[in-house]
């Protein structure tokens, strides 16, 4: 079975949903001595298939993919009745209607079964952690699952039903933050301490991501207990993501990063644009909200309204660089 060690250098392409992740920014991140991922989230699981076949055929090394684990969490009808109609002004605006509000388990057990079939190296759950049984599943076709996790809580909670690997996410990373329970909001404590009690607690190896702008913060987290750096926001605008222009014009358009439930109903970490500002109190709510703001979204992106359309990246968002991802990847080796 494949094991982060193992690397030749200890660098984790971080998936990320909506586009940015590709086939084609996998296989580089995996040829230039790191860990590519795909993000199966919003794809169906024939178009997750297809993705996967593409990368492998570019690369012999080692891809992961990432699934969102469904919930069954249910936000009260009146909140989200009240949400969608708080947006009638920004549809308004984009000259679209907002989505109805609706749960869904993003194709789960179709996407489990085409990773089964096509055998990556690894997968790596978001959003709760599966079944004891749906874990063991993929270590006895030998795939490396592994469960993402903010807390100490939630470590022993993945290790104890059969993670072989932790994803361990910081505050500062960009997009939504990996808590099991949508409903919690993410711990605050100090991201060194948090990985110190993860350290504590686990055998298994550590990707470990959050805010990484440089080679220093590479260094500073494998001293702190990182078998794996993992990098997201870095990989933005790799010549080979699939990042939409808006979104990289964004990236040095923008001063800040913020907290928000607005796009989905959980919490993510976005560049700090009017949307997020004026909607402060967005209930918990995924993916119901993510289907009520989808329009909205997509009609922003296409009309280049950075005012409305969503940009997810984290704290070190503005030591982005362009050009390709092999280089990405080395300027961040130690």
């Amino acid at each position: 079975m494949f094991d982060l060690r193992d690397l030749d250098r200890p660098i984790v392409g971080a998936p990320m949903a909506g586009g940015p992740s590709t086939p084609e920014l996998a296989a580089a991140v995996t040829n230039a001595g790191g860990l590519g991922f795909l993000a199966a989230g919003y794809r169906t699981a024939e178009d997750l298939a297809g993705q996967l076949e593409q990368a492998q055929q570019l690369t012999n090394g080692p891809l992961g993919v990432n699934l969102f684990v469904p919930d069954d969490f249910r936000p009260a009808a009146d909140e989200l009745d009240a949400y969608r109609s708080s947006l009638a002004g920004v549809a308004s605006e984009l000259g679209v209607e907002s989505g109805l509000p609706k749960a869904d388990d993003d194709g789960w057990h179709a996407k489990l079964e085409a990773v089964l079939d096509l055998r990556p190296a690894a997968v790596s759950f978001t959003f709760g952690c599966p079944e004891g049984a749906v874990l063991r599943t993929f270590a006895d076709a030998g795939i490396l699952p592994i469960v993402t996790v903010t807390t100490a809580a939630e470590a022993e909670l993945a290790l104890a039903r059969g993670a072989r690997t932790l994803a361990v996410q910081g505050p500062d990373a960009g997009g939504h933050r990996g808590t099991l329970d949508q409903r919690d909001e993410p711990t605050t404590q100090k991201f060194e301490d948090t990985l110190a009690e993860i350290r504590a607690v686990s055998q298994v190896p550590l990707a470990v991501g959050g805010g990484v702008s440089g080679p220093d913060d590479v260094v500073r987290l494998l001293d702190r207990g990182a078998d794996a750096v993992q990098i997201g926001t870095a990989l933005l605008l790799a010549d080979e993501a699939g990042t939409n222009p808006l979104h990289r014009a964004a990236l040095t358009d923008f001063s800040s990063t913020s907290l928000t439930r607005a796009y989905t109903g959980r919490v993510a970490r976005g560049l700090t644009n009017r949307f997020i500002r004026d909607h402060p109190d967005a209930p918990v709510g995924y993916p119901h909200l993510h289907h009520v703001t989808a329009p909205l979204r997509k009609a922003a992106v296409v009309q280049g309204n950075a005012d409305v359309a969503h940009f997810w990246a984290g704290t070190g968002f503005a030591s982005a660089q362009p050009g390709p991802a092999a280089r990405i990847i080395e300027r961040f080796s130690p």
